[in-house]
């Protein structure tokens, strides 16, 4: 599924961009908020959801208590009374829905962002060597990676498998070979000889696991030596994977320390992304009462996730996305922040900052006000 949303979805939108602007790195600037753009109604749902709960928790909690006390030997009044709170507050896995909702689109443009043209595209095969008289016994299963949608020009590209048509067992010096075809079934190597710079596209393969155990030629045939395991790297070059976007020197780059070398441009990525979550953080909490442990996490979060990225391995052109991103969600956060709350929880809200204990309001005062543009808008 997130193959198909990049290939059908995200990969014409990205080409949309970059035949306006012939840059990468304003395309994934511009594919970036077109997806968050349209996936707003649904992120605001979970904004909208944990600021109410944030709100009401702590009121939650108590009349949860006292329900769970007062109907201890009466468990079908306990759940209706505790239902009646829910509807009257809404369940705090509300806003996990929308949430879930978008993650594919979301991993998918993650994955779109690692791969062709932004980066090289590695073929990873996993092997096993077995002894011959064992060989025999092994019904053949064919082999299919992932697709890849290859870009060899910055208008043309086509998905790419690999395949093994008997499969990933091997019997001892028995050879073959891996074959890197179009999802039209035509040959790779082929397809690239269409292409004036298509020699620049072809993979180069190594064995990143196990090569006492196995060798392969740069023409991807695959020799077996002994029984065990290995894995075979073909790698095709991302045609963007060096193209430069104001400050970044390469939007393939990987890592922040490299060879004795600081990258100063993934560090600056990184900077960026971890205050502009913590700027969307610090947006999240305003209006809200204090809370001490609440104010440390928010601090201590971003400072831990910021130090993770800076030696996890990801190119400069996810990170750029990520920065772009984390702008996006801190805009829509300011945004709903000044929306109306419902007037039980506004009165909650009162009594929190002002430190006073009254009685909620009942449930047929809540309403909901939404954006004009989203679902269930009742303007």
């Amino acid at each position: 599924m997130i193959g198909f949303i990049s290939e059908k979805l995200l990969i014409p939108i990205l080409d949309f961009f970059y035949g306006l602007v012939p840059s990468y790195g304003l395309a994934i600037v511009a594919l970036t908020v077109v997806i968050r753009i349209a996936l707003f109604p649904l992120s605001a749902g979970s904004i909208r959801s944990a600021r109410r709960m944030k709100i009401a928790q702590p009121v939650m909690q108590k009349r949860q208590a006292e329900i769970k006390s007062k109907f201890s030997s009466d468990p079908k009044k306990q759940q209706e009374e505790l239902g009646k709170l829910m509807n009257e507050f809404g369940s705090p896995l509300a806003g996990c829905l929308p949430l879930i909702v978008q993650m594919p689109v979301l991993f998918a443009l993650f994955a779109t962002l690692r791969g062709s043209p932004f980066a090289d595209v590695p073929y990873n095969i996993n092997l096993k060597i077995l002894p011959q008289d064992q060989i025999a016994a092994i019904d053949p299963k064919p082999y299919k990676s992932p697709r890849h949608s290859i870009f060899v020009t910055e208008k043309s590209h086509f998905p790419v498998v690999a395949t093994l048509p008997n499969g990933t067992k091997l019997g001892s010096e028995e050879s073959v070979k891996i074959n890197l075809q179009t999802t039209n079934g035509n040959n790779y190597s082929e397809v690239l000889s269409k292409y004036d710079n298509g020699s620049r596209f072809l993979p180069t393969w190594t064995v990143s696991k196990g090569s006492e155990n196995i060798k392969v030629s740069q023409e991807g045939l695959v020799t077996a030596i002994k029984p065990g395991d290995a894995t075979i790297e073909a790698k095709i070059p991302g045609l963007a994977a060096k193209s430069g976007f104001l400050f970044i020197k390469a939007l393939g780059q990987v890592g922040f320390y490299v060879d004795g070398s600081v990258n100063w441009d993934i560090a600056t990525l990184v900077g960026a992304f971890g205050l502009t979550l913590l700027l969307s953080q610090v947006l999240s909490s305003q209006g809200m009462p204090s809370n001490a442990q609440q104010s440390t996490a928010n601090k201590i979060t971003p400072v831990l996730i910021t130090g993770m990225f800076l030696f996890f391995p990801l190119p400069a052109g996810v990170l750029l996305y990520m920065v772009v991103a984390n702008i996006f969600q801190a805009f829509q956060t300011f945004l709903l922040n000044k929306e109306s709350l419902p007037e039980n929880l506004q009165k909650i809200l009162d009594e929190q900052l002002t430190g006073k204990n009254k009685a909620i309001p009942s449930a047929a005062n809540i309403s909901d006000k939404r954006l004009p543009f989203e679902p269930n808008n009742r303007k």
